[in-house]
């Protein structure tokens, strides 16, 4: 495989959490439809994501969860002891018409890239990118943990050197659950410090597996470049991995509900564009991000970059259109210009703080001791 491919499905469009949810807004779709207007999605760059079968959802996830989560999208309800077993029908994971259709097609998706990756190449899920799914359980909006599936799938092709680099505000709690100790895969995490899920402090190295890079509130694009620099690049090259998995959540931008980090979406993409050449294989998953216009425009400019195309500085006005007809109950008042005209934030420079250069110097160290222990 040579072209970059993109993975979606029709199952995200019209489909919610609920009315209330961070997850009620449109992010799949909103991507497939700007890749499209601007040109930059071609019917043979697509693929449809399969559903994933309850055995294969077994290669991490627990028989009586995967049949607890079918039951529950059936009957639309859950029993008290399953709720409090499995953590469905809760405020973060509440009982939708899709909730097991959704993220198993999610999931089939990263199976498939998985497949698609075996003689190398590019792939793009947005869909997928559910890294707080447990094995028996769900938490924090994710059902099932696709980045986990796809990694299994990659180690089943006999790969056994595997980055999995997560640049979400929240920590990959489920991935490093999975794979604590393992001498096959490495794990970085770029996350909000004192955040959901309170997990991924610099210290919890899950055995040698993960590498965790908690960042204060307000995290300036030159501080993510700082660890970029220092820490993330020189991991890659030591490291000198046959697959990156790459999730890219966009709750990291300044504007997003359920973080406090200060980034603009060029931090994103400057680390996407590295990533391109940094591996014989890429798979690029989606993630947290709950601003339409932001999840939107970062999600496209991705795929824009993986599939060689120039971002524009302003958008045409059919793709404005679609940013324009957006809404979300988290966002009171107009929406800033720039949300629906551009693609590209402005840059979002600012000072190293001191505990930035201290986590990259103590990162630094651990990098230059990591090894692969197959």
């Amino acid at each position: 495989m040579t072209s970059p491919l993109f993975i979606g499905s029709r199952i995200y469009r019209g489909s919610t959490y609920g009315p209330r949810h961070p997850l009620a807004i449109p992010r799949v779709p909103t991507v497939i439809d700007l890749a499209r207007g601007l040109g930059w999605l071609p019917q043979d760059r697509y693929r449809t994501s399969p559903r994933a079968k309850p055995r294969a959802l077994q290669a991490f996830h627990t028989p009586a969860y995967i049949a607890a989560l079918q039951k529950a999208e059936a009957e639309q309800n859950v029993a008290d002891d399953i709720r409090d077993r499995h953590g469905l029908g809760t405020l973060s994971n509440p009982i939708f018409t899709e909730m097991f259709r959704r993220p198993a097609t999610a999931a089939g998706g990263s199976i498939l890239a998985a497949s698609l990756l075996r003689d190398g190449g590019i792939v793009y899920n947005p869909g997928g990118g559910t890294h707080h799914g447990m094995a028996d359980r769900a938490a924090g909006f994710c059902y099932l943990n696709d980045p986990v599936l796809a990694l299994l799938a990659f180690r089943a092709q006999g790969l056994r050197r595997m980055l999995y680099l997560d640049i979400d505000a929240h920590h990959c709690d489920g991935v490093e659950a999975a794979f604590p100790g393992a001498g096959d895969i490495r794990m970085i995490s770029v996350h909000e410090a004192r955040r959901w899920p309170f997990t991924g402090a610099f210290a919890d190295r899950a055995g040698g597996a993960a590498l965790n890079l908690p960042v204060p509130k307000g995290f300036n694009d030159s501080e993510f470049a700082h660890l970029r620099d220092r820490v993330i690049l020189p991991a890659i090259d030591r490291l000198d991995p046959q697959v990156i998995v790459l999730q890219c959540g966009a709750d990291a931008v300044e504007e997003d509900p359920l973080a406090r980090l200060s980034l603009s979406n060029r931090a994103h993409f400057d680390l996407v564009k590295r990533m391109k050449t940094a591996a014989p294989r890429l798979l690029v998953l989606g993630g947290g991000g709950y601003n339409p216009w932001t999840v939107g425009r970062l999600w496209t400019g991705v795929w824009g970059l993986l599939s060689g195309q120039d971002l524009p500085d302003r958008l045409p006005p059919e793709a404005q259109d679609i940013l324009g007809a957006l809404s979300s109950t988290r966002h009171r008042g107009p929406v800033p210009p720039y949300l629906v005209e551009t693609l590209q934030d402005a840059p979002r420079h600012g000072p190293i703080r001191p505990e930035i250069t201290d986590l990259a110097d103590a990162a630094a160290q651990n990098v230059r001791e990591w090894r692969w222990s197959l």
